[in-house]
């Protein structure tokens, strides 16, 4: 990690706490340990502040337990932080009104749902859009050779994905080139939560054993049984990618910009496929909070005016590949894979019948519980090959044993309202 150099009272550091005087940023985002070390792009408009920034990316577990831990004790040390949408919707008593800021930022031209979600489900801002990504689809042009006659890679449904991947297969000599990140720090479970069910059933909980959810998990069989078996060492799959063991994949995309980096000619990045219910996707959404009785609000907000200058968050997007929340205008020296990046993460937005998912919202410690879940079904269902039904009733009664325990709403796409549970 490359700090600037240290300017008026002392610059950025990202070694943990700064002291005395020091904005100390505690952050789940750009944690070298997951793949996405911060860089100069993030650090740089804060070294222009006038006071010394400690910049301190942790995992998400340890930012929880560390904000509640600091306001529920009255003992603050932390005076910004930066998270998921997620994230941050279980700690919303904790995180001071920002009415006032989103009032100066004005200019920046924030989408209104994007605004939204920053209040949290209440009446007022309690985080400031910081920025936002997706996932999608990554092709080596190699594998177009087995495309299905009609399919066009950039508007594919889950059957023609699923001929593409079994033609692929065949015409390879019997060895899969279709890749998911199935690996111990793989995303693999937002894949079903975010793409796959929301695509087959509209719904990510409500739906989780219905009868469309049923049908997803028999098509998730077969694709398992035509995507490479090495998958399941996958953490990130830029990296199988760029190795050629695999030429198509799903990733999030920031963990697949290095695959087209050296050769971008020789890559699509498409949009996720359809299914019968639209295209689902998911929309990872990053905000900035201040902590109640932060010791430096005053600097934390002057922080959060300068991470979201346009300039600043085209940075972040050159070097990191999280996306604009602003409106800002991209620049055409842009790395051509980060430009192949910004046309799928549009296209897939802005797709008919598009079906927007978020992360599992307000779980706090049970986040990873719930994420287990997921990952235990596609386990029992699609290695274990266990019967679909009996795995869906099973998991759901796990699912709802947690739900039923934390009482919290729904997040997309199942319906906002009365505690989330699955039907």
């Amino acid at each position: 990690m490359a700090a600037p150099t240290l300017v008026a009272c002392g610059g950025v550091s990202t070694s943990g706490g700064g002291g005395s005087g020091a904005l100390n940023f505690l952050s789940s985002q750009f944690n070298p340990g997951r793949g996405n070390a911060v860089g100069e792009d993030l650090l740089e408009p804060l070294a222009l502040l006038n006071c010394k920034v400690a910049f301190n990316p942790v995992d998400p577990s340890v930012f929880s337990s560390t904000l509640q831990s600091q306001v529920d004790a009255g003992k603050v040390q932390v005076s910004l932080v930066g998270a998921l949408h997620g994230e941050l919707a279980q700690h919303a008593s904790r995180l001071i009104d920002l009415d006032d800021v989103q009032s100066s930022l004005t200019d920046r031209g924030f989408a209104t749902d994007i605004l939204e979600l920053g209040r949290l489900g209440g009446s007022t801002t309690k985080y400031i859009p910081w920025m936002q990504a997706s996932y999608v689809m990554a092709i080596n042009k190699k594998a177009l050779q087995w495309l299905p006659a009609g399919a066009d890679p950039q508007n594919l449904t889950y059957d023609q994905l699923l001929a593409w991947v079994t033609a692929a297969r065949r015409g390879n000599g019997g060895k899969p080139v279709f890749g998911l990140p199935c690996g111990p720090k793989g995303l693999y479970h937002r894949f079903l939560q975010g793409f796959l069910l929301p695509s087959f059933t509209g719904g990510q909980i409500a739906t989780f054993h219905s009868p469309e959810a049923v049908q997803a998990w028999q098509f998730m069989k077969e694709l398992w049984a035509n995507t490479a078996p090495a998958s399941t060492n996958y953490d990130f799959m830029q990296e199988p990618l760029q190795r050629g063991e695999v030429l198509m994949a799903w990733e999030h995309v920031a963990r697949v910009a290095a695959a087209p980096k050296a050769k971008p000619d020789d890559w699509l990045l498409v949009p996720a496929a359809r299914g019968p219910k639209g295209l689902g996707y998911m929309l990872v959404v990053a905000g900035l909070g201040i902590p109640r009785n932060a010791p430096e609000a005053d600097k934390a907000k002057e922080a959060i005016r300068a991470l979201t200058l346009p300039d600043t968050q085209v940075d972040v997007l050159r070097n990191n590949s999280f996306f604009p929340v602003v409106k800002a205008t991209l620049p055409s020296d842009l790395p051509q894979a980060v430009s192949l990046e910004a046309a799928a993460v549009q296209k897939q937005q802005n797709a008919d019948e598009a079906i927007v998912s978020l992360p599992p919202v307000g779980l706090g410690a049970k986040d990873g519980e719930v994420s287990q879940i997921f990952q235990n079904t596609f386990k029992q269902i699609c290695i274990d090959r266990k019967p679909i039904q009996q795995v869906l009733d099973s998991q759901a009664k796990a699912l709802n044993t947690i739900l039923d325990e934390l009482k919290v709403p729904c997040w997309k796409p199942d319906p906002a309202g009365a505690a989330c549970r699955v039907g």
